[in-house]
């Protein structure tokens, strides 16, 4: 059986945002208007019966993520209503973490995370320049003042060395790298972890002028100097796996390296789907042909199925280019859904191999002139 690390549930189908390149709303996929707006307590007991079924049945630990949509619409109340449910049959031995776009953060909601012990990581893309480009509301007004105020009230709550995991941001290659790292610094993060725009060979990310082009690679290698440079660095997940992996050892990262992990995500209605990412590739792409259900299924009978075993084998690479590649084992082949093309599936490298090569190889050349200013 494939053990299952991470379990994505989908607290809310709908956003109180409207981020422009969203891969749920905005980028084909329609699934999200047929669910529930939100998880109803019916479907909350019935995961919180399937997680402590899963616990029993595989050693392995498994991390829990509260996603959406927007997770925090569901309030206080509800949250801490699904937290202690999960709660109930998973100790605090099974990390509980929200990915929230931080603008519904306020004191009850911490407190409710801080009595449950689940930590939030805040979605902010930057200085306001560069997150209001594309993370807007409804009305397409910027969302960058309101997400500094959740901030602020996650940085001054008495358990905020246990509630504040850090942030997540979508690289912006028109942007200038020493100004994001320099404000991420400002906002006391423990870390930040950079994510590669939603894109494939079909429907390229933004920013790029082909599957050939780097600009996402020359800009991490910008971020990769100034993160060297820095006597007390911000950890940045992305460069720390791709530099771990360098000098021999193993990554956490999902789309680096040659590890793989058991992701189930559950809906607002209970079904369990696909890694959601995949929504950006076509519409209909996360969803398994089988209909599973926390209503009607055990996650290990899931977990063991042909069906399930071909999705999480797609989380490795079958290009012919790929599988003859040098630094396979530290690129990994990316992510599966930038592998996709129209044509012929996820049978291509990365839509960001180029960038991959070129942030690979500058981190070589700057970890080989460390070692030799070490020798000196």
């Amino acid at each position: 059986m494939i053990e299952i690390d991470t379990v994505l549930i989908k607290a809310a189908s709908r956003c109180n945002i409207n981020c422009r390149y969203c891969y749920v709303y905005n980028m084909g996929d329609t699934r999200w208007a047929d669910l529930p707006k939100q998880m109803s307590s019916e479907t909350m007991t019935a995961v919180a019966h399937a997680l402590g079924e899963l616990s029993r049945q595989q050693k392995r630990r498994f991390a829990v993520v509260l996603h959406g949509g927007e997770p925090l619409l569901l309030g206080s109340e509800k949250l801490a209503f699904l937290l202690a449910q999960l709660r109930s049959v998973l100790s605090t031995e099974y990390p509980f973490s929200i990915q929230t776009n931080g603008m519904l953060i306020s004191e009850a909601i911490l407190d409710v995370c801080s009595q449950f012990r689940t930590r939030l990581g805040v979605s902010i893309d930057g200085p306001p320049g560069i997150h209001d480009r594309y993370r807007v509301d409804h009305t397409g007004q910027g969302t960058h003042d309101k997400v500094l105020e959740g901030i602020a009230r996650l940085r001054n709550h008495r358990d905020r060395c246990f509630l504040y995991e850090g942030l997540l941001s979508v690289i912006d290659p028109t942007s200038d790298p020493a100004e994001v790292y320099g404000f991420f610094k400002e906002l006391d993060a423990p870390s930040v972890d950079f994510l590669y725009r939603d894109g494939n060979h079909s429907q390229l990310p933004y920013g790029k002028a082909s599957s050939q082009s780097a600009e996402y690679g020359r800009w991490l290698s910008r971020l990769l100097d100034i993160y060297l440079a820095d006597p007390v660095p911000l950890r940045i997940r992305l460069l720390d796996d791709m530099l771990k992996l360098i000098l021999g050892g193993a990554g956490t990262k999902e789309g680096l390296g040659a590890a793989d992990f058991g992701i189930v995500i559950i809906d607002t209605d209970g079904t369990i789907t696909k890694n959601d990412t995949l929504k950006s590739a076509f519409n209909g792409a996360d969803r398994f042909q089988q209909q599973w259900s926390v209503h009607t299924h055990r996650l290990t009978d899931i977990a063991n199925s042909p069906e399930f075993a071909a999705y999480h084998a797609l989380q490795h690479p079958s290009a012919s280019s790929c599988l003859s590649c040098s630094e396979l084992a530290i690129c990994g082949g990316g992510m599966p859904v930038n592998r996709w093309r129209d044509e012929n599936g996820y049978e291509n490298p990365s839509v960001y191999c180029a960038d991959q090569l070129v942030l690979i190889s500058h981190m070589r050349d700057r970890l080989t002139a460390l070692a030799e200013s070490c020798r000196e």
